[in-house]
C-alpha cells in the first residue's frame, strides 16, 4: 500500500485543520519547502499536498509555494485545492506535479471533470470528502446531498488514478479511520481508493490495508510524533524508511 505522507498549506505555512475547520488550525511549520525535504530525506516515496487557501476560493493561490516544494522534495506529488480548470491543471503539471486531486468540480461541474480526465490521463484524482456520508465541497465549507459512493461511481469510468477518500468528521482527529467506510466506498468502485483521515498509529494504516485501500494519507501523527515515517511506511508494506526523527 502507498504511504502519502501529508502536508497541508494555509497562507504560507505547513498547518492541519480539525474536521476541516479553517478556525480550528493547528501550525507545524512555517517553512512547507523544507517540511518536504525533511520528509523526502527521511525516505518517504511520494507526498501529498493541499492548498487550503485554494480549496476554499477555487484558484490556485499556493501555486509558487507548491513549485518550490515539488522541485525540493525530488519525487512524486499529488495535489488538491484550487484546480478547477483545464489551465491551473496544465500549469501544475508543467510544474512537475505527477497528481492532480478534484472534488468539487466533481459535483459542480462533471462536464470540467471529464474534460481534465481525458486531458490528463492517470493523472487527475477524484476527491471525495465525505460528512454523514455526504460529499462536501468548496474546502468543505459546505455539503451536498449527493452519497460519497454515488459520486464515485459515477465518475469511475473515466480515466482516473484514484479517488481520495476522506471522513471530515475523522480528519485531524487522532481517532483512527471510519473503516466501515472505507470498505464499503472500495467494494462500490473498481479505482483504487486511497484512505484520508484519522490515522494516529501503525494499526490504522494495518486496518486501511486490510480495508482494500490502495494507499494512505498521513499527517497529524507524524507532525506529533505519535507515528514515525519509518513505522508508517512499514504499515503500509513499504521498503522500510530512514526515520527522520
Amino acid at each position: 500500500m502507498e504511504l502519502w505522507p501529508a502536508i497541508d498549506l494555509r497562507g504560507g505555512r505547513c498547518v492541519r485543520l480539525l474536521q476541516g475547520d479553517y478556525d480550528r488550525e493547528t501550525v507545524f511549520g512555517d517553512d512547507p519547502v523544507e517540511m518536504a525535504r525533511r520528509f523526502t530525506a527521511g525516505g518517504a516515496r511520494r507526498l501529498h499536498i493541499v492548498d487550503l487557501d485554494g480549496a476554499k476560493t477555487g484558484t490556485p493561490v499556493q501555486a509558487e509555494l507548491v513549485g518550490r516544494m515539488v522541485a525540493a522534495a525530488g519525487v512524486p506529488c499529488q495535489l488538491g485545492g484550487g484546480i478547477r480548470s483545464v489551465e491551473t491543471a496544465r500549469a501544475y503539471v508543467a510544474a512537475g506535479v505527477q497528481r492532480l486531486v478534484v472534488g468539487s468540480v466533481a459535483i459542480e461541474n462533471p462536464a470540467l471533470l471529464a474534460e481534465l480526465a481525458q486531458a490528463f490521463p492517470g493523472r487527475m484524482v477524484l476527491g471525495i470528502d465525505a460528512r454523514d456520508g455526504k460529499v462536501a465541497v468548496r474546502g468543505w465549507l459546505e455539503t451536498s446531498p449527493l452519497g460519497a459512493i454515488d459520486v464515485a461511481k459515477r465518475h469511475e469510468h473515466l480515466p482516473l488514478a484514484g479517488v481520495v477518500y476522506t471522513d471530515i468528521a475523522k480528519d485531524g482527529m487522532m481517532s483512527g479511520p471510519n473503516i466501515p467506510a472505507l470498505a464499503e466506498m472500495v467494494r462500490a468502485v473498481h479505482l483504487p481508493v486511497i484512505a484520508s483521515g484519522g490515522v494516529s498509529n501503525a494499526d490504522d494504516i494495518r486496518e486501511a490495508a486490510a480495508a482494500g485501500a490502495a494507499g494512505c494519507i498521513v499527517g497529524r501523527a507524524l507532525y506529533e510524533g505519535s507515528l514515525t515515517l519509518a513505522a508508517a511506511a512499514a504499515a503500509a508494506g513499504e521498503p522500510s524508511a530512514t526515520d527522520a526523527g
